[in-house]
């Protein structure tokens, strides 16, 4: 199975497949890499990537772009309020409150959520893909920012599933990137060696990020993520300019020429930059010259541009699946119920396990801590219920153990909960709540085991200092109790009480996720404007077809048909070419596509005649010069056996008449057709086919050639030289096959496997 990696970009998408043995990034049916990230809304289909640029003038209201910034964010959200003055296309809010996009599709007018219009292009890039490898796609890795939030990256897995892909992960642009530059390097340090440092700068259209990353020989680590959102936003507002369609030339000068004045933030790292290896500089705005002098300024570094600037993202992406990258999540601390439980730059995908004791269900608020340094109005992540949650039969609170994982995606969940039930022990027995060694870590975050060993050593230790504050237990006096049963010895101890695990359910309210049935909704609508947009496509090209052979006749009768067509049928035909052409036009504008087949037999009907006319006077001459040639060949066989040639005396009498025969009879019927032909005008239809003179030709090969082929029979020896040949050698020859017993010949084969040897492996 090929892995499919799809980078889509602010302005622009690309596509790139492992096979091969390599990664190769794949051109569409523009034979250009670069798909636009543009979806346009007809009265009958839709146009996506090329085709959808190009109806930016034209349908400029219904042609939506630039709507990647929009996934996973309210309609009210101050964000999109700012950007809608921006926007040729109307914005609208969806009936749960998300951003949807207003257009005129099928002559009605229709409002799209971002994840359907994502999907659109996700659709697109799909094709382009199977196009390319033929083959259906299914898998694939997309790139997102990495300043990307859980709701955005949850409307993003929403949109591919809506276009019937499997996203096997979400990728950061910069982790991506750095992937592409790290997997082909052969001097790379040893993973015992101090790393090497990059620093990756991605300027796109509307981003700005930057990444540290540290390589070592099969290792990766990205060490810090910078981010600036949305920059072309910033300089609409820098500028304080509106995008109108009759200044939008203006208006692009104008933002082209402060880019130049972009400020550059920083933040302090602890990185020297004299650690740093190198600079790497990708994404379609790090060609302004401006952009590069300023970066390469502040590193105080040559800027490297080893990397292809547009491709680098979908190459990692490919890639991504075949390799084991470890990347940092890039926003603050995720936090539940006040306690911090995924610090900033904390490694994915990673899981912890929380406990609680409680007596009743209660619930859980996932949210990020510092909103200040967030590019979203709203922290919150969800609100996770923990239902069926029932005290002891003492009347003591339960233990809860609550799973929390944050996905490859960098999706944050509450993946399980679990009750420890206390069975009651037999009379006489002292209850105790739980072994000595899981007392131990009972109030502390757990994790996993597997995952525990992806993060390092670096973590663990953090994770240590973290474990007081990571406390789940609300009871001070049981902590103390617990304590101080930890510290009895094991044999003073009773025995041990039974504990039962019972599984709770949970339910999730994340914050703008699509509902189950909507998402059902949205794949069977996407399924429906597929089948629309390929039954528009086979109208469009029975209609082309009829237009196209209208043009191509036309030009040919007054062309290399004229002789071929008296002038009466001519002027006929071309009058009703001529009716087609004004009908296609005018009431042949909108038809269906049974419409346009009939049309285009209907003119078959009277060009064909003409056309095979001329395909036959083309063909004619050859298939004659064919069957004169057999007819030469046979009679000069027939002459020499006539002749008693030593070559054909074997031949038999009666099978050689044959063959006389049926070549008199194939010349007599090829001299008699020529001559029939000769008469004819190259405006009438012929009186033979190439495919008769072909046929006949075929006949006189079979019924002659097995006859004129015959081989000699063979003449056995003289007796006399076969004796000869058995007592010795005739004239020096096969002397070694004859006298086996001879010992100085028998050494002829050891010799000859000797000049072999050189050229075998040998141990």
């Amino acid at each position: 199975m090929s892995v499919v990696g799809f980078d889509v970009g602010f302005q622009s998408c690309y596509v790139a497949v492992a096979r091969a043995g390599g990664i190769e990034t794949v051109a569409n049916e523009y034979s250009d890499r670069c798909t636009p990230s543009f979806v346009s809304f007809g009265p009958r289909n839709r146009s996506i990537g090329a085709a959808a640029k190009s109806q930016v003038v034209t349908n400029c209201k219904n042609t939506v772009q630039g709507f990647k910034r929009f996934h996973g964010r309210a309609f009210s959200d101050p964000y999109v309020q700012a950007a809608k003055s921006s926007l040729v296309f109307d914005l609208a809010q969806m009936p749960t409150g998300t951003t949807g996009i207003k257009v005129m599709y099928m002559e009605e007018e229709k409002v799209f959520s971002i994840e359907q219009v994502t999907a659109m292009l996700l659709t697109k890039l799909k094709e382009t893909a199977e196009a390319a490898l033929k083959k259906p796609v299914a898998d694939c890795v997309i790139s997102v920012p990495s300043f990307f939030t859980d709701a955005e990256r949850r409307s993003v897995m929403d949109a591919a599933q809506i276009a019937g892909l499997n996203c096997l992960r979400l990728m950061n642009d910069t982790t991506a990137v750095a992937l592409a530059y790290g997997i082909y390097k052969q001097d790379l340090p040893a993973p015992e060696e101090k790393p090497r440092t990059v620093v990756f700068v991605d300027v796109g259209h509307a981003g700005y990020q930057v990444s540290v990353c540290a390589f070592n020989k099969g290792k990766l680590k990205v060490r810090l993520f910078l981010h600036i959102l949305s920059m072309v936003l910033v300089l609409n507002r820098h500028s304080m300019l509106i995008f109108k369609l009759i200044k939008i030339t203006k208006a692009l000068n104008k933002i082209t020429k402060n880019c130049a004045n972009i400020k550059i933030k920083t933040v302090s790292i602890k990185i020297k930059k004299e650690d740093i290896y190198a600079v790497e500089i990708m994404g379609g705005a790090s060609r302004t010259p401006a952009i590069k002098d300023r970066i390469s300024k502040f590193f105080g570094k040559e800027l490297s541009t080893t990397l292809n600037a547009d491709e680098a993202v979908a190459r990692g992406c490919a890639l991504q699946v075949s390799s084991r990258a470890e990347w940092h999540m890039s926003h603050a601390v995720l936090h539940c119920s006040d306690c911090e439980v995924f610090p900033k730059n904390h490694a994915a995908p990673f899981s912890k396990v929380l406990t609680f004791y409680r007596r009743e269900p209660f619930s859980l608020e996932a949210y990020y801590n510092n909103p200040k340094e967030l590019p979203y109005s709203d922290p919150t992540i969800g609100q996770f219920t923990i239902q069926k949650v029932v005290p002891q039969p003492s009347g003591e609170s339960s233990k809860v153990k609550v799973k929390v994982r944050v996905n490859v995606h960098g999706v944050f969940s509450v993946s399980s909960a679990s009750l420890v039930e206390v069975v009651k022990s037999a009379e006489g027995e002292e209850p105790m709540e739980m072994d000595t060694p899981v007392k131990e870590d009972e109030n502390k975050m757990q994790v996993d085991q597997e995952v525990q060993k992806a993060q390092g050593d670096d973590q663990k230790e953090h994770a240590d200092k973290k474990s007081d504050t990571e406390d789940m237990e609300t009871s001070t006096e049981d902590n103390k109790q617990e304590e101080k049963k930890n510290e009895q010895p094991p044999q003073a101890k009773k025995a041990k009480v039974k504990t039962k695990t019972v599984d709770l359910p949970i339910e999730n309210s994340l914050n703008w996720q699509l509902a189950g049935e909507a998402l059902n909704l949205f794949v069977e609508n996407e399924g429906k404007m597929i089948m629309q947009d390929k039954l528009e496509k086979e109208r469009n090209d029975a209609k082309n077809y009829v237009e196209e052979y209208v043009y191509e006749m036309r030009d040919k009768l007054h062309g290399v048909l004229e002789n071929f067509v008296s002038e009466a049928d001519r002027d006929s035909f071309s009058l009703k070419l001529e009716d087609t052409e004004n009908w296609l036009y005018e009431e042949g504008e909108d038809q269906q596509k049974q419409v346009y087949i009939d049309k285009l037999v209907e003119l078959k009907k009277l060009g064909e005649p003409i056309q095979n006319r001329y395909t036959e006077a083309e063909e004619r001459p050859k298939a004659l010069d064919e069957l004169g040639r057999q007819i030469q060949q046979y009679t000069k066989v027939v002459e020499a056996y006539k002749a008693k040639d030593e070559l054909y005396d074997h031949l038999d009498e009666l099978e050689m008449m044959k063959v006389d025969k049926q070549m008199n009879e194939a010349m007599t019927w090829m001299n008699n057709k020529m001559n029939l032909q000769s008469k004819q005008s190259l405006s009438q239809d012929p009186v033979v086919k190439a495919q008769e003179i072909q046929a006949k030709t075929k006949e006189l090969y079979s019924a002659c050639n097995h006859i004129v082929t015959k081989p000699k029979p063979k003449v056995e020896p003289p007796k006399e030289e076969t004796a000869a040949e058995q007592n010795g050698p005739v004239n020096g020859q096969e002397g070694s096959e004859a006298q086996t017993g001879n010992p100085e010949k028998g050494q002829a084969a050891p010799e000859t496997t000797e000049a072999k040897l050189p050229e075998m492996d040998i141990n």
